[in-house]
């Protein structure tokens, strides 16, 4: 009996060949589809769809910006220990965004995974002087994701050291927010209101949208104030825009009352 032929290429080939062999292979089924997430994600065997059905919500938000050279960090590599497994996500936003510098952090050593147009730094995503040197070394994103740890403390410290070095007209993205609900990550399923979970950080951050409307006299908006412009909710997945959140309120200032 032949020997099957991957496990003879195996064989025969080195592991970066390997590698190569098969990134020209997902290149060829790609054709024709560089468009379509859903595929994508099938192709480069991404959670994104299938365990999770993100893709079609990515897709929306993501497709202005997919032939212009933006800059997208993804926290998280996936794989866990194992430094050859992961970067699926990362091949299919390489291959969405045929202009774009894809770039991750992962708290272990991914950096066999790089390759022309994805760079991939080791460190924590709560790691504040790590995170700066990062985006030092690629620019200020356009698009982050947070697909780390999922640790709800986490998910909050990173989105508030990276939300401000995000681009004016950039989407901060969460996924992975059911574990609000986990105990095991840091969640909740019993007091729903629980303000250390990751969901209900966002669902309070939701008041920046209105924060011209506070009748509080003196009050001082906050960043997050000034620069949320809009927020969209899906299951286990949150996008967050940034711009300018400056509109004004149409309510007389004059009816301003004291708390």
């Amino acid at each position: 009996m032949h020997m099957p032929l991957r496990e003879y290429m195996k064989k025969k080939l080195t592991e970066k060949q390997m590698r190569s062999l098969n990134s020209l292979a997902k290149n060829v089924r790609s054709f024709g589809k560089r468009g379509n997430l859903n595929e994508l994600a099938k192709i480069y065997r991404t959670d994104k769809w299938g365990l999770h059905f993100y893709t079609p919500h990515y897709n929306d938000h993501f497709s202005p910006f997919r032939n212009k050279k933006i800059v997208l960090l993804e926290i998280g590599v996936g794989g866990h220990e194992d430094p050859k497994a992961g970067g699926n996500s990362l091949r299919m936003w390489k291959k969405y965004f045929p202009y774009g510098s894809i770039n991750a952090v992962d708290i272990f050593d991914k950096s066999s995974l790089e390759e022309k147009r994805i760079k991939i730094f080791k460190g924590s995503q709560v790691d504040k002087e790590f995170l700066l040197d990062v985006i030092k070394q690629i620019g200020n994103p356009d698009i982050i994701i947070d697909d780390g740890s999922h640790i709800n403390e986490h998910m909050i410290e990173t989105f508030k050291i990276l939300f401000p070095l995000l681009k004016d007209g950039g989407i901060y993205v969460v996924e992975d927010t059911q574990t609000s609900y986990w105990p095991d990550f840091g969640g909740d399923s019993k007091k729903l209101d629980n303000p250390n979970t990751i969901l209900n950080y966002l669902k309070k951050t939701t008041d920046c949208l209105n924060y011209e409307e506070l009748l509080l006299p003196g009050y001082e908006p906050t960043y997050f104030d000034r620069k949320i412009i809009s927020m969209h909710f899906y299951h286990n997945l949150v996008f967050v825009y940034k711009g300018d959140n400056n509109e004004g309120s149409n309510k007389d200032q004059t009816h301003k009352v004291d708390r």
